[in-house]
């Protein structure tokens, strides 16, 4: 069962957020921050995520999302909110 102050996010990055290091950092980052989620690529050039975890975290690793690695230009950052789940884990890189 989630917490109040849980928060949980899907994204989508676009711009040059491909070949640039962008998901394995965007894991690392969300490591560091204890959230749980995943990261992938996606087909059109852009990278998906899902991150949940507390609300000052997630707010952290989208700040981080919106400039990404060194390398990386974001265009933009196009964020849903979803209901939290309450699941603890890993941060995953899907391929």
């Amino acid at each position: 069962m989630p917490n109040q102050d849980s928060k949980r996010v899907h994204c989508f990055v676009s711009g040059r957020v491909q070949g640039v290091w962008y998901r394995k950092s965007a894991q690392q980052t969300a490591q560091s921050l204890g959230l749980s989620g995943w990261v992938r690529n996606l087909d059109d050039g852009r990278v998906e995520f899902v991150a949940e975890g507390t609300a000052d975290k997630v707010d952290a690793l989208l700040a981080w999302a919106a400039e990404g690695p060194p390398g990386a230009q974001v265009g933009n950052v196009a964020t849903e909110a979803e209901d939290p789940t309450g699941r603890n884990g890993d941060f995953d890189v899907l391929y």
